[in-house]
């Protein structure tokens, strides 16, 4: 299962999402692509995503069980933590 979390991303980004995905609340996409396939939705998303920014989640054999991806600014930013990928907050006055 993969889901993709959209903020003030293009119009055109959107729209290419909804044709692998499923956009279930405005910028939340769902589905369950194959690896290859992920990894093109991602491109796609790299490429598009402009001012706004993206994250995209999916599960893994790892022993949290999920890895992500994040691309532009935003407040949460992914650290390593001795092999565990977690989210690190920003202060606000940094963006």
């Amino acid at each position: 299962m993969v889901v993709i979390v959209t903020e003030n991303v293009p119009p055109r980004l959107r729209g290419r999402l909804a044709v692998w995905l499923v956009e279930v609340r405005a910028g939340v996409y769902v589905g369950n692509p194959s690896k290859r396939l992920r990894e093109s939705i991602w491109e796609h998303v790299t490429y598009g995503v402009e001012d706004g920014n993206a994250v995209m989640v999916w599960r893994t054999r790892t022993e949290s069980g999920y890895d992500f991806l994040t691309i532009g600014m935003n407040r949460r930013m992914p650290v390593d933590f001795d092999g565990l990928r977690l989210v690190s907050f920003a202060p606000e006055k940094d963006l």
